[in-house]
């Protein structure tokens, strides 16, 4: 009997059918989209093919040189002192993944919100990295309306991480580049900045993505505590071993007892989907504003079960926004008297005091301040001293 199979002819079949690395794929996809006006999907991520759209009809042109130049000193200058408090909130972050990079030729950018490069590490001086040594400075622009497809221009246009590989760069200039970018929002849920890892004429050799990623979160915590100078801030987790890392839920709390900004994170461990609109703290935590302020200046987190009975590790922090750091009064008021030397006679121990009614932050964070006072037996210097601030502002505290 004559089998039902036969044989099928290779000759129509293209010379290369299958393109198995990334550098193959997007090269065929760079074909399809401007030399034979198709879309290319599924060869490349359609982040990268809508960018190209876009950069396409703003009049770039992919084998012209783009404008490297940065923007004019004055620019510059006001570009510096909007964005103070992102640089001083990315200052360590960006010192520490600086020497984390050190020995893989990598280039770490931030930008501001609208794609201006406000702080670049140093160049590694190899010759093979003209092109990052060229556009990675202080000042030049990585939006897409100026240098087309780049990671950073496209998390400034979507909001969204991504990462471009070589010839997924508009221009070809980049098309040696490699680069990962994340974004840092605000307490407003408002992009501030890009945080941007490249190398050029060479692969990572690690996963920038996540690498990136994880600098770029702990920068945005940073800046939302920076921001919350007159909110109680919760940090919580459900592992307390998470607290204090990149992994840590934050959430702002005004004086109201208003939930006013969670980080990532924070929606994630309350089911609330991002951007949803802000509720009241017992909404949110099961707990009133007067419980959770009780949980300043602990020495160690406290359990919290949520209003889901998912349990969760929890501390809470109280600026001023002169620089008070307010966890380090209620330590210090809250720490037990000592202990009298025995008498013969049997003493009643007092009742620990109950925690006061908090009806606002504000006047939660004046009486601390006279409790820090109080328990330092009116000492000015000293309480200043505790409280990390000068006499004069403790003064003015106290004629409130």
């Amino acid at each position: 009997m004559r089998s039902p199979i036969r044989n099928l002819s290779t000759q129509d079949l293209p010379a290369q059918p299958f393109f198995q690395t990334p550098d193959q794929r997007a090269a065929l996809a760079r074909q399809r989209f401007f030399e034979e006006q198709q879309h290319p999907a599924g060869l490349v991520s359609e982040a990268v093919i809508r960018s190209w759209s876009r950069s396409r009809a703003q009049g770039h042109t992919a084998h012209k040189m783009p404008a490297l130049d940065p923007v004019n000193r004055s620019a510059l200058s006001a570009t510096l002192a909007r964005n103070r408090r992102l640089l001083a909130a990315a200052h360590g972050d960006l010192q520490q993944l600086e020497a984390t990079l050190a020995g893989t030729a990598s280039r770490l950018m931030l930008t501001d919100a609208a794609g201006v490069i406000v702080h670049v590490s140093r160049g590694s001086g190899d010759p093979q990295q003209k092109v990052l040594d060229a556009a990675t400075r202080v000042g030049v622009n990585l939006a897409e309306g100026v240098l087309g497809t780049t990671a950073p221009g496209i998390v400034v246009h979507t909001g969204m991480a991504c990462t471009v590989q070589g010839c997924e760069h508009f221009y070809d200039l980049f098309g040696g580049v490699r680069c990962a970018a994340a974004p840092i929002r605000d307490m407003h849920g408002r992009l501030v900045g890009v945080l941007d890892v490249s190398t050029e004429a060479r692969g990572f050799g690690f996963d920038a993505a996540a690498v990136v990623g994880v600098y770029a979160t702990s920068i945005e915590n940073r800046l939302l505590q920076a921001q919350s100078d007159e909110h109680l801030v919760l940090h919580f987790q459900a592992a307390p071993s998470l607290l204090g890392t990149p992994m840590e839920g934050l959430a702002g709390v005004d004086s109201h007892g208003q939930v006013v900004w969670l980080n990532a994170t924070g929606h994630s461990l309350l089911g609330r989907p991002a951007r949803q609109a802000i509720g009241s703290v017992d909404e949110f935590f099961g707990a009133d504003l007067g419980q959770l302020l009780s949980l300043c200046g602990a020495s160690e987190a406290q359990r919290l079960q949520l209003p889901s009975g998912l349990g969760i590790w929890v501390r809470a922090t109280l600026g001023l926004r002169d620089g008070i750091n307010m966890q380090h009064a209620v330590a210090w008021s809250a720490a037990p008297e000592p202990a009298a030397a025995p008498e013969a006679a049997p003493l009643v121990e007092p009742e620990p005091p109950a925690p006061p009614e908090a009806t606002s932050l504000a006047a939660t964070q004046q009486r601390l301040v006279e409790e820090t006072l109080q328990a330092n037996g009116g000492n000015v210097a000293r309480t200043a001293r505790q409280l990390g601030v000068s006499r004069g502002l403790v003064y003015r505290h106290l004629k409130k």
